[in-house]
């Protein structure tokens, strides 16, 4: 049997999480959002350690897609968790909001991240013809491609190393 009083504690129960959740939606919120970084050169530092890390582990496993030790699915999973790792990562670049002191050198690091995450996307690429059996000449222009990438993104890195601020 359902009584009057449960339907009412019901029906007020539900018209209070639909109020409140309309006023989450109508009341303004702030648009952006700012990572907030007081040592810039030891926050920098910490990144490119991160950074360095992910490339040394990237490259190990990209090693071992090209001699055949780990299969390109499973390549490809390890690929995708570390683009995300480095795209989190630029989002927080891009909010630290640094001062003008060091803009150069953190443009040129987020610069170097963002082509080391196109980095990565290419060799899934590079991947996925494995897998398809693709021709030699595809996987020698992606290779290629790979390989300007990751130069690119090494330059890049150098360069936000001669930017800093003295």
């Amino acid at each position: 049997m359902v009584s009057k009083k449960g339907i009412a504690t019901t029906t007020i129960i539900l018209a209070a999480i639909t109020g409140a959740s309309f006023l989450l939606w109508l009341v303004p919120q702030e648009d952006q959002t700012t990572f907030v970084v007081s040592d810039y050169e030891n926050y920098l530092d910490g990144v490119k350690n991160i950074q360095e890390v992910l490339q040394e582990s990237m490259e190990i496993e990209y090693q071992n897609l090209r001699n055949g030790e780990i299969s390109p699915q499973d390549y490809i999973v390890i690929a995708e968790v570390t683009s995300s790792q480095i795209t989190t990562q630029i989002s927080e670049f891009v909010t630290s909001k640094p001062p003008e002191a060091w803009q150069d050198s953190y443009i040129s690091y987020m610069n170097a991240m963002k082509k080391f995450n196109s980095y990565i996307g290419e060799t899934k690429i590079l991947a996925n013809l494995i897998e398809k059996g693709g021709t030699d000449a595809e996987m020698d222009k992606v290779i290629e491609r790979i390989e300007s990438m990751k130069k690119e993104s090494l330059e890049y890195a150098k360069n936000s190393e001669e930017q800093r601020p003295n």
